[in-house]
């Protein structure tokens, strides 16, 4: 008999502690962030063409200043607090610092692949790809592939590089 009033009594607490646990109201923020989130992943495929296009005549553009170590043009990529961490081990990069080792770089070309653009908000978005990078014939290195994450926003109107991350393949 006890046995049989503990299990109804486990049942009447298990059944009321779930009752409790219904979804809680969400804040106006975060209804705001959820709809952001909706409309960026439900964006229109065309547009989301229309996107990666874009980022894609950008990011040759990026590279192309590298490779002709053309501070200026470089810089018009970077926002004013961009950062960059790149594979050497060296740590981050202000937008200054990065322009600066230009004047160093031993790109000779390069060739990007597998770019994907993830929106992230209308005015914010998340690119990916690789770049395969060519160094002169007397470098140690002779060629790296490199995965870059950059996070590009747009200020002012135009589209900005934020933040950059590069991770070495071999």
């Amino acid at each position: 008999m006890r046995i049989c009033v503990l299990l109804a009594y486990a049942a009447f607490l298990g059944a009321f502690l779930a009752r409790g646990q219904g979804p809680k109201p969400a804040t106006a923020q975060q209804s705001e962030v959820n709809k952001q989130t909706a409309a960026s992943q439900s964006a229109n495929p065309s547009d989301l063409a229309e996107l990666t296009n874009m980022f894609d005549a950008k990011i040759h553009g990026e590279w192309e200043a590298i490779k002709n170590k053309d501070q200026k043009a470089y810089g018009e990529f970077l926002t004013d607090d961009f950062i960059g961490v790149e594979a050497d081990r060296e740590g981050e990069r202000y937008k200054w610092k990065a322009q600066m080792e230009l004047q160093d770089s031993a790109v000779t070309d390069y060739q990007l692949s597998f770019l994907k653009v993830t929106p992230l908000c209308s005015e914010a978005a998340f690119v990916r790809y690789e770049v395969f990078i060519k160094f002169p014939p007397k470098a140690t290195v002779r060629f790296e592939k490199i995965l870059v994450g950059e996070v590009w926003v747009k200020r002012d109107g135009q589209w900005k590089v934020m933040h950059y991350q590069e991770t070495k393949v071999r």
